[in-house]
């Protein structure tokens, strides 16, 4: 199926302007359930209730409001929230540039792909090569989904996307977290650094998969052959003897690694 755009409008870089379409990067795949009625195993439908009369009515009735007082409301229609007094509602106004990792990681929310437009194709690739060749992002804000988003433009390759970001007040403190009140030897360190360099290198994300979506599907698969499910054995304990259990986790990956390089070597 085709990507859909998300949001059109443009980039506004000093006085270039730049009109460009959001597309979103990712998606969730789970497996999804549905809520039965227990009794006869019919399905549920979320409905609301009126309090003054007591009706029940769908979603397609109701209307967006706001208290303002007690018991009393301004109601608001979808051209309402169109007619925002935002620049960010048509324009991804850029207002500075930062090194990439001067970005906390736990910020970033939702990823979009960026794509020019015809007329705005030459100053979109200037502005990602300007991103490039100073290794900045673009620190920006963008509105939709009836909120204004601060968010950065990162350069992927020849494309560039725009990530979501969490304001500073919508990260929590870690305040109160306990961190570790112990001390280690040299040498316990030595050898978990041995494990940590006998173990894979780099990330390929193409070689995980969702796991406990894969579980699921097998147990309604097996639901439906009328099979029991395999069950898995429970965690092992904390091993008491930490530097032996560091060893025998060292073994065992460099026993891994010669597999796998005889494996690769049989492939070749």
């Amino acid at each position: 199926m085709p990507l859909r755009p998300t949001w059109k409008g443009a980039i506004a870089f000093g006085m270039v302007v730049i009109p460009v379409r959001l597309y979103k990067a990712t998606e969730n795949k789970t497996v999804a359930f549905h809520l039965l009625h227990q009794k006869c195993h019919s399905r549920a439908r979320i409905v609301y209730r009126c309090e003054d009369e007591g009706e029940y009515f769908g979603l397609a009735d109701t209307v967006r409001a706001y208290e303002y007082a007690k018991g009393e409301y301004v109601t608001f229609e979808p051209a309402d929230f169109e007619r925002l007094p935002l620049k960010s509602l048509r324009t991804i106004e850029v207002s500075a540039f930062a090194p990439g990792n001067q970005i906390d990681p736990v910020r970033y929310k939702d990823a979009y792909y960026i794509e020019p437009e015809k007329l705005g194709e030459r100053p979109f690739a200037l502005f990602q090569q300007a991103l490039v060749a100073t290794g900045r992002v673009a620190i920006a804000r963008i509105t939709f989904a009836q909120r204004e988003h601060l968010c950065c433009l990162r350069p992927d390759g020849d494309t560039i996307i725009l990530h979501t970001l969490y304001y500073h007040d919508e990260v929590r403190s870690r305040e109160g977290i306990a961190t570790p009140d112990a001390t280690t030897r040299p040498e316990e360190l030595e050898l978990a650094i041995t494990l940590v360099n006998a173990m894979p290198a780099g990330f390929r994300p193409e070689e995980y998969e969702d796991d406990y979506r894969r579980a699921l599907e097998q147990v309604v698969e097996a639901k439906l052959a009328g099979r029991e499910t395999p069950q898995v054995a429970p965690s092992p304990p904390p091993v008491a003897d930490f530097m032996a259990a560091l060893r025998a986790s060292v073994e065992a990956a460099k026993g891994k690694q010669q597999a796998d390089g005889r494996s690769k070597e049989r492939s070749a």
